[in-house]
């Protein structure tokens, strides 16, 4: 990132690299990313919280009678496109969303989030979150429509000439570290196709803004190889889906509160509680962190993608790990939410079910040295382990009945969300196979 703290700083920084066009990025309800373009002419004007739109034109927001939006910039989220346009240098800001009243509207995700990350920080907690994301990369068609099919025949680790996709991977990893981004990690993933690039964990809403970069990023560059990314969960019957891990830690006073080097296996009264938290949400919260039809299409047995509501330290059948690192490091995996997810919401959800956990106390014993998939039913019935829900309307129905959820994604957004959400069933469930491709592996 550039560093900016202050508008003069934007302003200085966009004059010496010569922007002429900048961004006001938000991201509606369903976690699509939209855009305003500005000239630099208009830029004091942008930080001066002083841009409008027409916010009955975005899926979520108002209705018509009431239309009148600002756009207010995030100014530390400034930063500069590297690639270099034929005319004049471009730039973005991400903005949060307000109405004429200068009260922040409660659908904007982003506002969401950040209401949590409120209460966190009068629980005297502090959030880092490092996402995995998964995508796919396929063919265009002769009209530069995306295809299903893939540009290589690899696998896991795989590298070239077996890994077609590598030569784009390091270019959206290049592309990626110019926009601030820390790589930890890229590499071919289980399915033909699917790859994964892995970057540093951060704040949680830093992690949220930075899986939308991550995102266009990644699609402009794809196209940019003659190439088509997909978020899309589950593209292809038979092979493994994409998912978005979330691995999450929480701080206080400036050290790890996961970490108890006297605590059972070096974790924290903290870290069970929160995990217990997020176990005993995890389903509603799967409208939020699986929000499509697609998702269900992988949380299905043999993928290894988690479909069983419990937790262990080094088993990765169930739904949250513990990975082996102890120290600053403790971490917990989240492991069911999907690309096709609104990251502000999903973190949103995580985090207040794991501060819930806290808040009561919750107790979750680990599901340890268990193949979950093996298990019969009746034997998961025993040790209460129950099931993710197996569809979006089964998910919604769940989100439906829990208060608790409903009041952190608030009134407005419970109302917008499930109606999308059940609009998204009903139409999947009349137009099954075009309405997929045409709506879910072009548009996610």
């Amino acid at each position: 990132m550039l560093g900016v703290n202050t508008k003069e700083d934007v302003l200085k920084k966009a004059e010496e690299l010569g922007v002429e066009f900048i961004h006001l990025q938000f991201t509606d309800l369903i976690g699509t990313l939209k855009n305003i373009s500005i000239t630099k002419s208009q830029l004091k004007k942008a930080l001066d919280n002083e841009i409008m739109f027409d916010g009955s034109s975005i899926d979520g927001f108002v209705r018509i009678e009431e239309s009148d939006m600002y756009l207010r910039p995030d100014i530390k989220t400034f930063e500069v496109y590297p690639w270099k346009p034929q005319i004049g240098q471009e730039a973005r800001l991400i903005c949060d969303i307000y109405n004429p009243d200068g009260t922040p509207f409660e659908g904007c995700p982003r506002n969401i989030l950040k209401k949590v990350i409120r209460k966190s920080d009068e629980m005297g907690y502090f959030m880092n979150a490092g996402p995995e994301c998964e995508f796919f990369l396929f063919h265009l068609d002769e009209e530069g429509k995306a295809t299903l099919k893939t540009n290589d025949e690899a696998e896991y680790f795989s590298l070239a000439p077996v890994d077609l996709g590598e030569a784009a991977r390091r270019d959206m990893v290049l592309t990626l570290q110019k926009m601030g981004f820390e790589i930890e990690a890229s590499h071919h993933e289980c399915a033909p196709g699917q790859h994964e690039i892995d970057f540093k964990y951060s704040d949680v809403l830093t992690a949220a803004d930075n899986i939308m970069t991550f995102k266009m990023v990644v699609r402009i560059i794809a196209q940019k190889h003659g190439l088509h990314a997909t978020f899309m969960p589950k593209p292809v019957y038979g092979l493994a889906g994409s998912g978005m891990h979330i691995n999450q830690s929480l701080f206080k006073g400036g050290k790890n509160a996961f970490y108890d080097p006297d605590g059972k296996d070096e974790l924290s009264a903290i870290a069970f509680n929160y995990i217990a938290g997020l176990l005993k949400y995890a389903r509603p919260m799967s409208a939020i962190t699986n929000p499509t039809v697609n998702s269900y299409k992988r949380l299905v047995p043999g993928y290894e993608a988690p479909i069983y509501v419990a937790w262990s330290h080094k088993n990765r059948s169930p739904l949250i790990r513990i990975p082996a690192k102890r120290g600053e490091s403790t971490r917990i995996e989240v492991r069911h939410p999907d690309p096709s997810a609104n990251p502000y919401l999903a973190m949103a959800v995580n985090l207040a079910a794991g501060l819930k956990g806290i808040e009561e106390n919750m107790q979750a014993p680990p599901a340890e040295m268990a193949n979950l998939y093996k298990m019969s039913p009746e034997e998961r019935v025993k040790k209460d382990i129950h099931n993710l829900p197996a569809t979006l309307e089964e998910a919604i129905r769940e989100l439906k009945n829990c208060p608790f959820m409903l009041k952190v994604i608030g009134p407005h957004a419970e109302d917008k969300y499930i109606q999308a959400k059940m609009t998204d069933w009903m139409n999947y469930s009349m137009h099954v196979s075009e309405w997929e491709i045409e709506t879910y592996l072009n548009k996610i």
